[in-house]
C-alpha cells in the first residue's frame, strides 16, 4: 500500500504543477515560499538518514520532535498540501482542485498509516499526537 500511496502523490504533484501558470500575485508567491521554506526546514531537520518518502519506518529511524516537529506531525505533507493549493490557485478549476483533493486524501491516508507504524515503534509518540497538531498547528 505505501507504494501506492506515494505513485497517486507524485503522479498529482506532477499533474498539479504541469498544469499550473506563472503568477505575479503575491498571495500565492507567499503560500509558495512558505510552503517551500517549511519544506526545506522540515527535510534540515528530519534530516536525509531519517528521511523516507515512503510512510514505512527505516529500521534506525528515529522520532523526530523538534524543529517544525515541535508544532506540526507532518510538516512536510504540510509544505507539500500549501505549495500545490497555491498551484492549483494560479490556474484554478473544478478539475485541478478535484486533484488537489485526491492528494490531500492520499496524505491523509499515508500519514494514518505512518502513525499507526510510529505508534508500535515509540510509546512515547501517543503523548506526542496528543501535544501537536497534524498540519496546522492550532487548528489540525
Amino acid at each position: 500500500m505505501s507504494y501506492l500511496y506515494v505513485l497517486i502523490q507524485g503522479v498529482l504533484i506532477v499533474v498539479i504543477g504541469m498544469t499550473s501558470r506563472f503568477t505575479t500575485n503575491p498571495f500565492i508567491f507567499a503560500g509558495l515560499t512558505g510552503g517551500l521554506v517549511l519544506m526545506a526546514w522540515s527535510l534540515r531537520t528530519m534530516r536525509l538518514d531519517n528521511l523516507n518518502v515512503f510512510p514505512d519506518l527505516k529500521e534506525k529511524s528515529r522520532l523526530v520532535t523538534w524543529g517544525p516537529y515541535r508544532w506540526i506531525r507532518h510538516p512536510m505533507y504540510s509544505a507539500v498540501l500549501l505549495v500545490t493549493l497555491m498551484l492549483v490557485l494560479t490556474n484554478l478549476t473544478l478539475l485541478r482542485f478535484g486533484y488537489w483533493v485526491i492528494l490531500f486524501v492520499d496524505l491523509w491516508l499515508k500519514f494514518r498509516y505512518e502513525e499507526s507504524l510510529l505508534l508500535k515503534r515509540y510509546p512515547e509518540y501517543a503523548e506526542y499526537q496528543r501535544t501537536t497538531a497534524r498540519l496546522i498547528p492550532r487548528v489540525f
